[in-house]
């Protein structure tokens, strides 16, 4: 299994990026996808997932309500996630991660057993 992160860069406050996460090599018939972040000297905290059966299964943490959304694009594994507004807060490390099964929502990052190498996100004036 491979999760490849792309999208990410250097924005300014109230700018946009989008973050894209292609998996491949895998055939399970039920996961969740996911996206977490780290920043420099704090925890990884989930951010976003979304159910592969259902796209309209899908949470957000509450400090990105609004301003983050997780999709799906059509007919394809991949999970995206358009950040708006961004703030330097949200500067960090964005990985995309795979959650095998039939489970519920969730921004547990220990429920995740797959992740992608990361991709840096960096908001500054």
């Amino acid at each position: 299994l491979q999760l490849v992160e792309s999208g990410g860069g250097s924005v300014q406050p109230g700018e946009s990026l989008r973050l894209s996460c292609a998996p491949s090599g895998f055939t399970f018939d039920y996961y969740l996808l996911g996206w977490f972040r780290q920043a420099p000297g704090k925890e990884r905290e989930g951010v976003a997932c979304i159910s592969s059966s259902n796209d309209d299964l899908k949470m957000h943490a509450d400090f990105v309500k609004g301003r983050f959304t997780i999709s799906r694009p059509f007919a394809t594994n991949a999970v995206d996630l358009q950040m708006n507004s961004l703030k330097p807060e949200d500067t960090g490390v964005y990985y995309c991660a795979v959650s095998v099964g039939l489970r519920p929502l969730t921004l547990s990052a220990s429920e995740f057993q797959y992740w992608g190498h990361g991709i840096q996100v960096t908001v500054s004036s």
